[in-house]
């Protein structure tokens, strides 16, 4: 049996096998749209049948019909409003249960006792798209044919789909839902819907307050702008175009100001803080000028604007007569039209979701192509913070973009290639029972100078920082799940870098850029490789007397030191050093110093091999104390970072997450752990090359060889 091991990119953490063996899945199309993730391993058409065969209703394990499914605080176990709660599956409450019934529609969405009317908006306006919600409701469900007491959902999350098995046990008080139901009372794929997404996200209550274009996002996988029509950018017109032909969902709104405005209508009859949906644009000729015309719809079908171009205004008149006609065929119940300059007037926001590719089925349609990261902020690694924090802003992630193709707008003079750069941190509303939230995000855009163009295995560093300034940004940084911006700048390589605002946040995210035209993306990370210099050949006579007297003094009659001694002699000579912080020297990595410089197999260490050793431990306290900037007496993980790369090893981020994580205690690395680590860096770099016979980076062992380096390494 043999393995290959790569010197690029591996680590033997089992975490870090974990991660690469998921990397692998996803380069094979799993988590794409057609190629579900199975939510906690739970496969739907298995376990149905499982069901199915034992004659059982099933029971999901993992979302327990009981009180912390519910929530941590206002719904935590035994609150005032999970009293009395019960669990009853759709069969228990109503003689003729359905899962949908005469189509999905915005009124089998009705709110109960959860702020979650976020979400609820966004399914609402899925109802409108009826391929889009067979994506997240699969087709083929009912409480009739092979019930089993089982449903599932897809969701997109953080990158991928998932696919979300339940039980249809349901939260009742006095035989009612106490969540989202449905008007006709026996219709219950809304109910369901509501409670898969629950199972995602940790609980009930986990969904109480959002924003609807999270719930876009996570029902279309694609990604969201937010616009203030107040200030509107000037092409506007051309956004919202490219978006309705790439088929992306369209939303507009009218900000409340205060409670009573809510849903009260204007003297046109448009409704205020009730969510429209945009579904056309349209230049038409009206008295020899152009007009640009907006279709809009409001989903309640009824209440409709009666200002300028609407459906029985005089402006029709001015029309030809077949422009007007083809214009109003076209409308269904509770769309108008309005001009585009009165459409920024009326309404507060206008909230696009563009699809991508995946999830458009028309050929026709033009899209975004897309790139995503999957990365990471750890404390004391990659958990940077913002430029407000210049020492450590450094160590974030840094993707590079290279914009290859200006726009094609005959009426933009401008040469420049949009894109759009969306931030989401993962996983947060999960951590809310732990009294976590949001971390508050943004991040920076830098041109890549001359000297750096091209180059892929580089980590820009502070001083790269120091100097330059961005020439993009997130308009701010925000605590919600994503920062998204549309930008424009000319054709070139630039650099981006993902940040939490303060330094020290812990969080994965996926960092998504869309653009226009053809790009290239990559994460910009150092490349795995030590300069080791070539080992020294000494003599005895090359070690002067004192040194042989030393040595003589410690090692005893044997002539040669043993683990336990080398601790002795190391922990003893460390203590004369004031200046440095260390709780002594383990058994561990003395054995492993033993190992790196044993060259006979005796686990000891004779004169020569001691004094080697000795030398290397002199050179690399001179690198600690250097580094060691606030001469603390101890460094801190950027520190360490750099003073490992001044001794010659050069790391990506996932193997300074590894040392950050094993060496440091506190956040800090005495000076026994940075020894340590240069040690063992320096016998598995080693190793790797002896394994290595053609120098090419790869090493072939079987599996005796693999164990025997790994346990005495």
């Amino acid at each position: 049996m043999y393995h290959k091991l790569r010197s690029q990119n591996q680590s033997m953490s089992g975490g870090i096998s974990a991660s690469i063996a998921t990397s692998r899945l996803r380069a094979e199309g799993m988590g794409s749209n057609d190629h579900a993730v199975p939510f906690l391993n739970q496969n739907y058409e298995a376990l149905r049948q499982e069901c199915l065969e034992t004659g059982c209703l099933f029971q999901d394990p993992s979302f327990l019909a009981e009180p912390p499914s519910l929530g941590f605080k206002e719904l935590a176990p035994y609150s005032a409003k999970t009293r009395d709660v019960e669990w009853m599956r759709p069969t228990e409450l109503t003689d003729d249960p359905q899962f949908i019934l005469g189509g999905a529609t915005r009124t089998d969405i009705c709110q109960g006792a959860l702020g979650d009317c976020w979400l609820l908006a966004a399914i609402a306006s899925l109802t409108l798209n009826e391929r889009l919600l067979h994506r997240v409701v699969p087709h083929g469900q009912s409480f009739q044919e092979d019930y089993a007491g089982i449903f599932h959902f897809q969701f997109w999350q953080f990158g991928e789909w998932v696919d979300v098995v339940i039980d249809d046990r349901l939260p009742t008080k006095d035989g009612e839902l106490m969540f989202v139901h449905s008007a006709e009372g026996n219709e219950f794929w809304s109910a369901l819907l509501e409670k898969a997404y629950s199972k995602l996200n940790g609980s009930y209550e986990a969904l109480s307050g959002g924003s609807t274009t999270e719930g876009f996002e996570d029902f279309t996988g694609g990604v969201s702008e937010m616009y203030d029509l107040r200030k509107a950018p000037r092409d506007l017109y051309r956004i919202i175009s490219k978006a309705l032909d790439r088929g992306s969902l369209l939303g507009c709104s009218i900000d409340i100001t205060s409670a009573f405005d809510m849903e009260s209508v204007t003297f046109k009859k448009l409704v205020k803080g009730h969510a429209y949906s945009v579904t056309g644009l349209k230049q038409v000729d009206y008295q020899g000028q152009v007009e640009r015309l907006i279709r809009v719809r409001n989903p309640w079908g009824q209440v409709e604007w009666t200002g300028a171009w609407s459906d029985n205004s005089s402006e029709w008149d001015e029309l030809d007569p077949t422009e007007r006609e083809d214009l109003h065929l076209q409308m269904e119940d509770g769309e108008f039209w309005m001009s585009f300059q009165e459409f920024l007037r009326q309404f507060s926001r206008l909230e696009i979701c563009n699809l991508t590719a995946d999830a458009l089925s028309e050929d026709g349609l033009s899209h975004w192509n897309t790139i995503k990261f999957h990365g990471m902020w750890r404390r004391g690694s990659t958990a940077g913070g913002c430029r407000n924090h210049p020492n450590t802003f450094w160590i974030n992630p840094q993707y590079k973009i290279t914009l290859l193709e200006e726009d094609d707008d005959p009426e933009d003079d401008e040469v420049a290639c949009s894109f759009l750069v969306a931030l989401m941190q993962k996983d947060r509303r999960r951590y809310r029972g732990q009294g976590q939230d949001m971390h508050t995000i943004g991040f920076a855009i830098y041109e890549i100078p001359e000297e750096y163009r091209g180059c892929q295995n580089v980590h820009l560093k502070k001083d790269f920082f120091l100097n330059h300034s961005s020439c993009a940004r997130s308009e701010t940084f925000i605590n919600l799940r994503e920062v998204s911006n549309r930008l424009r700048l000319p054709p070139g390589e630039y650099l981006i870098v993902p940040s939490t605002f303060e330094s020290g946040k812990e969080a994965d995210f996926v960092l998504r850029v869309f653009t226009e035209k053809q790009s290239e993306t990559e994460e910009l990370d150092d490349m795995i490789s030590a300069d080791l210099e070539d080992e020294d050949v000494i003599s005895e006579d090359d070690v002067d007397d004192s040194f042989k007297s030393m040595f003589a003094q410690l090692a005893g009659e044997d002539m040669e030191i043993s683990v336990r001694e080398l601790r002795t002699i190391l922990n003893r000579v460390v203590t004369r050093h004031k200046d440095l912080k260390t709780d002594g020297f383990s058994m561990e990595s003395c054995r492993t110093m033993v190992n790196l410089m044993d060259k006979d197999g005796s686990a000891h260490l004779g004169l020569i091999e001691f004094q080697l050793l000795w030398n290397k431990i002199r050179k690399w306290l001179v690198i600690y104390r250097e580094y060691d900037m606030d001469k603390s007496g101890s460094m801190s993980s950027y520190e360490m970072r750099l003073a490992v790369e001044s001794a010659g090893f050069k790391l990506n981020n996932r193997l300074n997450q590894v040392l950050v994580a094993r060496y440091a205690e506190n956040e800090a690395i005495d000076f026994d752990n940075f020894i340590c680590c240069l040690v063992k860096l320096e016998a598995m770099f080693r190793s790797f090359q002896q394994l290595d016979k053609e120098g090419e980076g790869v090493a072939e062992m079987n599996i005796t060889e693999w164990l025997y380096m790994t346990m005495c390494g």
